[in-house]
């Protein structure tokens, strides 16, 4: 069975979705691919910076959520290796809230038209059909498309097809968590992050109950994380022994269900300089563009500027909704403005995710140095400045739909 569509995106993520909902605002309908039978909320939550509220508010969903995220005043840092007073940055003029990623997705959702994800429907592979691709799903369907999106993830199938390489491995890996406090958890609202002796952890309340906490290191050949979520979580309390009370006692109150490890993956940046971010009427967005460590908080919120420039683009490219047939361009003059549109976002967005990329691997590789003239030169000179790059990336406008 062949089906067409318009628009395809692989991937029901956050950067899938945005972009499909941003479409939708803009009148053109897109089917987005979910090779599992659900809605994925691997990772429980992640900051949120001005950026990503600006996003949010140009396709129409940050106030909802704004509602249910409480907003971070400061991020306290403090050393594990020396003995001194931490240092606090504040964000005053800033929006940061830590936002919860099942309501993220469950929102985004809800605001699409119904039947707008297509779940069990994995990619097995891509094809050229003349000015079109078709796409083959695992139970045998093909789709016929005049413009293919992959919001895939890190194992994208649709950078593979661009040509892109794998992902490589950092050297360092990941623990993350989410707790529920029923009748409150009394750690306030500001982020707290400790860093020394080759651990990184930090805590981020998402509102009065919910609590966001994560862990990352350097593991030596010995440390194979298991399966079993109880060998993870004395993992993970035994590589924060020399954490305050307060993080170590979240960890401990975490379910075994809310544990999740990963190692820690990104593109190497200048393979987005040469590589093919589109190539005719086929792009890729999210962590399938430009994966990235977690210390500057940015990849969920660069995938959410990815969707808003994307929609964009590609409504700049598409016939407008009620657009009489015959005044439409013939296929190949569509075909050319779609690609030229594709183009624009991949030179919008290639310095960008270049920018981010790097800088977040060269602040996890200083902040997780274990060498002690690393960790004396970064605790004692470099921990007010770091904070600071963080505020810097958050100074980006995505623009509005139209």
């Amino acid at each position: 069975m062949e089906i067409v569509e318009d628009v395809v995106i692989v991937g029901a993520g956050i950067a899938g979705l945005t972009t499909s909902l941003g479409l939708h605002r803009l009148g053109i309908r897109s089917l987005v691919l979910e090779s599992s039978d659900r809605l994925r909320i691997t990772g429980f939550a992640f900051t949120t910076w001005s950026n990503a509220w600006k996003a949010l508010d140009a396709i129409g969903i940050g106030e909802s959520l704004r509602r249910q995220h409480d907003l971070i005043p400061s991020i306290i840092v403090a050393s594990t290796f020396l003995i001194q007073l931490p240092s606090e940055i504040s964000f005053e003029g800033y929006e940061v809230r830590c936002l919860q990623r099942r309501l993220l997705l469950e929102t985004l959702t809800k605001e699409l038209p119904c039947g707008s994800i297509r779940f069990s429907s994995k990619v097995v592979s891509i094809e050229e059909s003349g000015l079109f691709k078709r796409v083959h799903l695992a139970d045998g369907t093909i789709l016929r498309t005049k413009v293919l999106i992959g919001c895939d993830g890190v194992n994208s199938v649709v950078a593979k097809w661009l040509g892109l390489q794998k992902p490589v491995f950092t050297g360092r890996s990941a623990i993350r968590g989410f707790t529920n406090f029923k009748g409150g958890h009394g750690f306030g609202t500001k982020f707290r992050q400790f860093v020394g002796k080759g651990v990184r952890s930090g805590l981020l309340p998402c509102n009065d109950e919910t609590v966001y906490w994560c862990l990352t290191w350097i593991p030596s050949q010995e440390e194979e994380l298991e399966d079993d979520p109880v060998k993870l979580k004395e993992f993970a309390i035994t590589k924060l022994r020399d954490t305050p009370d307060e993080m170590k006692y979240v960890v401990e109150k975490t379910s075994l269900d809310c544990f999740v490890s990963s190692p820690l993956r990104y593109r190497r940046p200048w393979e987005l300089l040469w590589g093919n971010i589109s190539k005719g009427n086929v792009c890729v967005a999210g962590d399938a563009l430009h994966p990235m460590t977690p210390d500057l908080g940015q990849g969920g919120c660069s995938a959410m500027e990815d969707g808003v420039i994307l929609a964009r683009c590609l409504a700049e490219a598409l016939p407008k909704p009620g657009e009489d047939i015959k005044e439409k361009a013939n296929e190949e003059e569509e075909h050319k403005r779609i690609e030229m549109g594709l183009k624009k976002f991949a030179q919008e967005r290639r310095w960008r995710s270049f920018d981010l990329i790097t800088t977040a691997y060269i602040v996890g590789y200083i902040q997780q140095n274990n060498g002690k003239m690393t960790n004396f030169f970064r605790d004692k000179f470099l921990s007010r400045f770091l904070p600071g790059l963080l505020l810097n990336k958050a100074n980006f406008d995505c623009g509005k739909l139209n």
